[in-house]
Parts: C-alpha cells; structure tokens; sequence
C-alpha cells in the first residue's frame, strides 16, 4: 500500500488555466499528495469578472477546502432579483431565500474576480503558477506528456489537465478541433458601470420584444454590474472588435425603456468590456490517453445554467479523489467522469428552460413568463418547487471522502 501511496504522490501534473476549476484541482491535488504547476494566458490573474454563485454541492467542497466563510465574507450581499417593465416597475420579485436560496439568486453571489483570487492566494504557496504563457504542442509517450509552451519552454507531466474554457487549447491540441461547442443563437455583454441611487442590493431584471434583456446587479465595489443580452440568427459578431461590438450594442438597445440610456452611457467607458455568443460544450469522453478537461473545456452549459462555477467545484474534486485513489490515471478518468456527468446532464437542462422562460422573444411571451413567476413565487408553490428541486438533482447526493496526505 505504501508503494502506491508513493507512486501516486509522486505524480506531476499540468493545469492549463488559473481561473476558477483550474486552482481548485490544484488545492486537491496537493491535499491529496500530488504535484500541479499551473500555466495561465493572461499576463496576471485575471479579477474582472461578473458575480457568479455557488450551490448545491459546490458549497460544500468549498467548505472541505476551508474556504466557505472566507467566500461568504466576499459575498454581494445581494438580496433577489425582480423582474421589471419599461418604466422600471417592479412585476415581480424573487428574494434570495425563494426555492430554498436555489433559485434566481444563489445563497452565495461573489465576484468572479474576488472568487479568483481568493483561490489564488490559497494556492499559491504551494502550486508553481506561469504566466503569460500556454501550450502551443503536446506530444504523448509511453509514460508523460511532452509540453511545448509558447514561452519555448519544453517540460515533461505525468498528466495534462484542460481547465481552459470553453475555447480551450488543451481540447483543441488533444482531440483535434472545436466540433464540439454548440452555440445557442445568444449574444450576451457584461460591464461595469457607475452606481446610481436608483441601484440597490436587488438585482433588476428587464425583458422586452426581440428577446432583448437587460440586467443590472449590484456588487461590493461600489460600483454597479450591467448585462445585455440578446438572440441573433446571424453569427460572427464575438470576433468584431470591442469598438464594433459597442456600437452594434447601441443599435440593439437604443430607446428600448427602462434604464438603456444609462447602461449604454455606461458601455461606452466601460474598461472590462465581455462579450461573447453564448455556446454549450457537449463531448463523449472528456479524456484522451494522460490530458482531461475539466470545468467550461469539459462540459460548458452556458452562462444561462447558472451552474458553471459550481461545476468548477465539482468536477476538480471528483477527478484529483480519484487520482489519489488509482495507480491508473485512466480508470481515474473514467471514474472521475462516471461522478461528475450526473451533475452535467442536471445543468444541461437549465438553458432550454431559461431561455424560455427567461429570455421569451415576444411581447406575449414576456406576460406569460411573467404570469408564470407570479404563480411559482407564491410561498405555497414555492415550498412544493424547493422539495422537486431538491430530491431531482444529484447535488443531493453526499461527495465522497478522499484520504488527505497532508496535515
């Protein structure tokens, strides 16, 4: 048993991507006595970013990695959300705590930046991190993985981890090329702009004709988050420059009421500017021979799941466990992947009904959704959604224990 220990631990392991899975596998990686270096693109850590939550079974792993309360301090604090018409009325309201703190808004919102560096620093003094740098070839042998950086840097791993996004270059060098993302006809921006009076601790959510939505959320920065989306037949607009995408915004949401002006003023010096045509990534296999994806390379649902930073959780925890407890790395990918699907395939099932219900295309289709949320928010109704939501997703299921080698 030793010798396996030994062998397992001795494990030097890749992870390509310092966002948000990429430093959680490398928390449990050494927790469970392997070796990651992490090579990231970007010249620094990327901490712009809009809220992003964490539910379910993610909470959880986040309180195994002794991060939870640290998380909660960073919160938003955000209380709900409300659904709003053209004057900025409200329609209907969905505080935090409806469906069981599960629903619209999560128990816990946090800047994707703050969650970023939070891991971060956690990791950092025992994780070798590179960047401005990322892999430009992979060639497999009997026993490693040769790494060409772009850098010109050659090193050799034991195993490659993807924990690039849903663009990633790890999938993209491994399996051949990007058949696998399938976009959902969505563009969506995100921005920050001043804080206005008018702004709260509640989010506002407006809809309008030709599946046009604005929301704006508040955060801890004093500042305010400012989202627009929308449905386009027509595609290519994410590879305009950020001067195109703008004005292309502006013709989108000229004088469609509620607060467009002011976001539109806004977009004009926002200086983290996102936008991007919102894409699943959908795969048989999420390995090949020593690379694995994990997170948006693995398995994006889209930003309309909600569940992407908790996948990011989830899926780092399962495969480093299972490494820990296979000599095999392939039947630790297999059984990585047999733990975490179950999650997936609940996430993948949010975007349809979202963008239904949440982004309707037509006049009609927004008083119907709002009808339909005037109904579920009853506390009666409600209740009963709390207990389905509850008993239908695998996030119930309790994680399993992995056996740290570290004190």
């Amino acid at each position: 048993m030793s010798s396996i220990t030994h062998a397992l631990g001795n494990r030097n392991i890749l992870i390509v991507g310092a966002g948000i899975a990429g430093p959680v596998l490398a928390h449990f990686l050494h927790r469970f006595g392997m070796k990651s270096v992490v090579v990231e693109r970007t010249p620094q850590l990327r901490t712009v970013g809009q809220t992003v939550d964490l539910r379910f079974a993610a909470i959880e792993v986040a309180r195994r990695m002794g991060l939870e309360e640290k998380i909660r301090e960073r919160c938003t604090k955000e209380c709900g959300v409300t659904f709003v018409d053209k004057l900025g009325r409200t329609q209907v309201a969905f505080h935090v705590d409806t469906f069981g703190g599960q629903g619209f808004v999560s128990e816990i919102e946090i800047l994707r930046g703050e969650l970023a560096n939070i891991l971060y620093e956690h990791t950092s003094h025992h994780t070798e991190y590179i960047f401005d740098d990322y892999p430009v070839s992979m060639n497999e042998n009997n026993d490693h993985v040769q790494v060409v950086l772009n850098s010109g840097n050659t090193r050799n791993f034991d195993l490659v981890i993807g924990a690039d996004g849903m663009h990633s270059t790890t999938r993209r060098l491994s399996f051949g090329d990007d058949s696998f993302i399938h976009y959902l006809g969505m563009y969506i921006a995100y921005f920050t702009i001043p804080y206005e009076d008018s702004d709260s601790n509640w989010a506002r959510f407006y809809r309008t004709s030709g599946g046009r939505s604005i929301l704006i959320r508040p955060d801890n920065q004093g500042t305010t988050r400012a989202y627009l989306a929308f449905y386009s037949k027509e595609r290519g607009y994410e590879k305009l420059d950020k001067n195109k995408q703008k004005e292309l915004l502006h013709k989108v949401f000229e004088n469609v009421g509620f607060e467009a002006s002011r976001v539109l003023n806004g977009l004009n010096n926002a200086d983290d500017f996102y936008f991007e045509d919102i894409g699943q990534i959908k795969m048989n296999q999420w390995s090949k021979g020593r690379v694995a994806l994990i997170g948006d390379a693995a398995h994006c649902a889209s930003p309309l799941s909600g569940m992407g930073t908790s996948l990011a959780f989830i899926g780092p925890y399962f495969l480093a466990g299972e490494l820990s407890r296979h000599r095999d790395h392939t039947e630790a990918f297999k059984q990585y992947e047999l733990l975490t699907r179950p999650y997936v395939k609940e996430a993948f099932k949010l975007p349809s009904i979202n963008m239904r219900f949440g982004y309707p295309k037509t006049s009609f289709g927004i008083g119907l959704s709002t009808a339909m949320q005037k109904f579920v928010v009853r506390p009666s109704v409600a209740r009963i959604i709390t207990k389905l939501m509850a008993n239908r997703t695998p996030q119930g299921v309790s994680l399993p224990q992995y056996e740290s080698r570290i004190a």
